[in-house]
């Protein structure tokens, strides 16, 4: 069988002396992984980049099978991402969570909110909270995400301030002030858009990381990838 699709390389792992084993978030077929061969050479090494967008043809006998890959280059970004830490650790915590996703199950909306945040990582005011909005997709799509449309309390839709870390869902600015300290505090740019200023991705990275350790890591007896605490400090630093 055969399928051609677009798609963005999450890994690469060498296998034998001159070929890879990429593994490439897909639009439509998902997370698939298949053998380059010749992927270890002069010319295939910068294609096999995590981050870089590609088009793909996968083949195989069966459909269950490895399969192998041939790719040509959409968009070589990963070059120019690895020169700065603070977007490289934003590419692996991207490239580190979608690769939870299920093998092979399609999964078109968060592939294209990832092209969207690699598609601006050139600018460092605006991917960090793209991401944040990613980090709460993906947990939608795999059956955890957070209701942010009311309080939990009250059903009032307007003047929500806070996050319930036991429901996940939100709590208005009055019925969550005498807990506030057992709340998180919920990111005025994921109610109402408009800028992210440092101190608000934090709170978002902060609300997503918990809800992502909790129902997507712990239990698998791992932890969120290191990347994703140093883009926290490393946004500490900043003026809020």
């Amino acid at each position: 069988m055969e399928w051609r699709d677009e798609g963005v390389i999450l890994s690469v792992r060498r296998h034998g002396e001159t070929s890879a084993i990429a593994e490439i978030l897909t639009s439509s077929h998902g997370r698939v992984m298949g053998l380059v061969r010749g992927g270890r050479s002069k010319v295939q090494r910068p294609v096999l980049q995590a981050g870089n967008a590609v088009q793909a043809v996968w083949r195989a006998r069966l459909e269950e099978q490895l399969g192998t890959y041939v790719l040509e280059p959409l968009d070589l970004r990963a070059g120019a991402i690895m020169e700065e830490p603070f977007r490289l650790a934003g590419l692996a915590t991207m490239t580190g969570l979608a690769q939870l996703l299920p093998e092979r199950e399609p999964h078109p909306r968060v592939y294209e909110a990832l092209r969207v945040v690699l598609d601006a990582m050139g600018d460092d005011a605006l991917w960090p909270a793209l991401l944040v909005r990613w980090e709460l997709g993906l947990l939608d799509e795999l059956g955890f995400g957070l209701d942010l449309s009311k309080c939990a309390a009250t059903g009032a839709r307007e003047n929500l301030a806070y996050v319930s870390p036991r429901t996940g869902k939100a709590v208005s600015a009055e019925a969550g002030e005498p807990f506030r300290d057992r709340l998180f505090r919920l990111p005025s740019f994921l109610r109402a858009g408009g800028a992210a200023p440092p101190g608000e991705v934090i709170a978002g990275l902060k609300l997503a990381g918990f809800f992502l350790a909790r129902h997507v890591f712990e239990p698998r007896g791992m932890r969120l990838p290191e990347q994703h605490d140093w883009i926290i400090s490393a946004l500490a630093e900043r003026p809020h």
